[in-house]
C-alpha cells in the first residue's frame, strides 16, 4: 500500500487530480455503484423530485466521495475499478434499451394486427377521396395511443400514419369492444400537405 495514499480518510482527505474526475459509473448507476463504493449519499436518489440532481451530483462529485470513503490499493486501482463500474453500467443501459425496444415493438405490432386497425385500414382503403390524395397501395406506421381489452369489451383511440405514391396523412380512430366484437365510433383521415380533414365514419359513409 501507498504511504501517501489518503484513500478511505473521510473528508479530510486529499483527492488526488487523476481521480477527481466526471464519473459516469456514479451518473449512471447512482445508487448502485453508491452502495459499492461506501458513498451511501447516493441512496439520496430515492427522495422525490432530487433523483435528477442527485444524478448529476454524483457525475461530479462520485469519484471524489468514493475515494474518501472507501480504501483503495492506489489511484490505479481506483480508476481501473471505476472503468469498470462505466462498463456495466453501459452495458446495462444498452440491455434495457433493447429490452424496452423489443417490448414496445411487440406491442406496437400486436395493435397493428388487431381487428379494430383491420377495421379502420379496410375503411381508409375503400375511400375514393383518400385514394384520390395519396393513391395506391396505401402504407400504414405503427399505431400510437390508448388502447384497452377487458374480456369481452375494449376500448380503442389510436392514430397511424398512412402513405401512398402521392402523399401522406394520419389515421385517428375512436373504437369500441361490445360483447366481443368491435365498431367504430368514428374515424378521420387527415392529410398531411394541407390539413385537410376528410371523416370516414361508417354511418356517414
Amino acid at each position: 500500500m501507498d504511504d501517501l495514499n489518503s484513500s478511505g480518510q473521510g473528508p479530510s482527505a486529499i483527492v488526488p487530480a487523476e481521480v477527481d474526475r466526471w464519473n459516469w459509473g456514479a451518473f449512471l448507476l447512482n445508487w448502485i455503484w453508491g452502495v459499492g463504493n461506501n458513498t451511501f449519499i447516493a441512496l439520496l436518489m430515492f427522495i422525490p423530485f432530487a433523483g435528477v440532481i442527485m444524478m448529476f451530483v454524483l457525475g461530479v462529485k462520485g469519484s471524489e466521495w468514493a475515494w474518501r470513503n472507501k480504501r483503495w490499493e492506489s489511484v490505479e486501482q481506483f480508476k481501473a475499478v471505476q472503468r469498470k463500474w462505466t462498463k456495466w453500467a453501459l452495458i446495462v443501459y444498452a440491455a434495457s434499451a433493447v429490452l424496452f425496444g423489443g417490448l414496445f415493438f411487440s406491442v406496437s405490432s400486436s395493435l397493428k394486427d388487431s381487428e379494430a386497425i383491420k377495421m379502420a385500414v379496410t375503411r381508409l382503403e375503400s375511400s375514393q377521396e383518400v385514394s384520390q390524395i395519396l393513391g395506391k397501395p396505401l402504407t400504414t406506421g405503427m399505431p400510437m395511443g390508448s388502447f384497452e381489452i377487458t374480456g369481452p369489451s375494449g376500448s380503442a383511440k389510436l392514430s397511424f400514419s398512412v402513405e401512398g405514391p402521392k402523399g401522406k396523412g394520419t389515421v385517428y380512430l375512436d373504437a369500441v369492444k361490445e360483447l366481443g366484437k368491435w365498431k367504430i365510433n368514428q374515424i378521420v383521415f387527415e392529410e398531411e400537405s394541407t390539413g385537410r380533414r376528410i371523416d370516414l365514419n361508417p354511418s356517414v359513409m
